[in-house]
């Protein structure tokens, strides 16, 4: 047996789940909120992509008005993702679609980031923000 580097092996590992969904389009799925902004995404949530078809839960009749602004959404998709993945937007009825679950309640105090040794307010506010966000997330894995 010879050795070889994780660039080689690492197709043969990510190739199955790939197959499945894409990076790009797991990404869209769990940053829903902020694509679409808050208001569509506590009315909406993505169901399915396929091909270039998104399909897109909708509660109530929110999907008429979604469809006038169907240019507009795949357009902050795509550009959000970079690429054009995209193609067609697709609306479905579902009471439930918007609804996401309830925090887990934590007992403590919530994790923080500062960051003191960065001169620049704006620089350092923003990566404050990144890394408590980060911190918190790897809280509610624990």
């Amino acid at each position: 047996m010879k050795a070889r580097t994780l660039a080689a092996l690492l197709p043969n590992v990510t190739a199955p789940a790939f197959r499945r969904r894409s990076p790009t389009g797991a990404m869209l799925f769990a940053s829903w909120p902020d694509i679409v902004g808050p208001a569509h995404a506590a009315v909406t949530s993505p169901h399915r992509l396929s091909t270039g078809t998104l399909t897109v839960a909708c509660a109530g009749p929110v999907a008429m008005e979604l469809q006038h602004q169907a240019d507009m959404l795949m357009a902050r998709i795509n550009t959000w993702c970079g690429e054009p993945l995209v193609a067609r937007l697709r609306f479905v009825q579902d009471p439930t679609a918007g609804i996401r679950r309830k925090k887990i309640l934590r007992k403590g105090p919530a994790p923080t980031c500062s960051l003191p040794n960065i001169d620049d307010e704006s620089l350092r506010t923003a990566l404050e923000r990144l890394g408590t966000g980060i911190l918190q997330d790897t809280t509610k894995k624990t």
